[in-house]
């Protein structure tokens, strides 16, 4: 996949487009970026959530709709072999992102 947890996103599609975020998790095509796709969660108390109630949380958006951010620009990636080592690369600058 071409983007990773760690990494600086932008949204290009959606509710949330043109905002910026750190992806927390990555699974099955989606991915988790903070602050963006907030959705309403109603919770029961438990042990965790003494309280219960209402639960403001992220929820996963889709890998296609987000875009690589590296030194402040929107890129695609791309792949390259450096040896014997497969990395990822920006097509908007040509460099090797890790």
């Amino acid at each position: 996949m071409k983007i990773k947890k760690g990494d600086t996103v932008k949204v290009i599609a959606g509710k949330d487009k043109d905002k910026e975020g750190k992806v927390l998790a990555v699974k099955d095509g989606k991915v988790l970026v903070e602050g963006v796709n907030m959705v309403t969660k109603h919770t029961k108390p438990s042990a965790a959530n003494q309280q219960g109630g209402i639960v403001n949380k992220e929820a996963p958006i889709d890998a296609s709709n987000v875009m690589l951010v590296v030194k402040g620009k929107a890129t695609r990636v791309g792949f390259k072999m450096e040896g014997d080592k497969k990395v990822r690369v920006a097509k908007a600058t040509g460099e090797v992102i890790d």
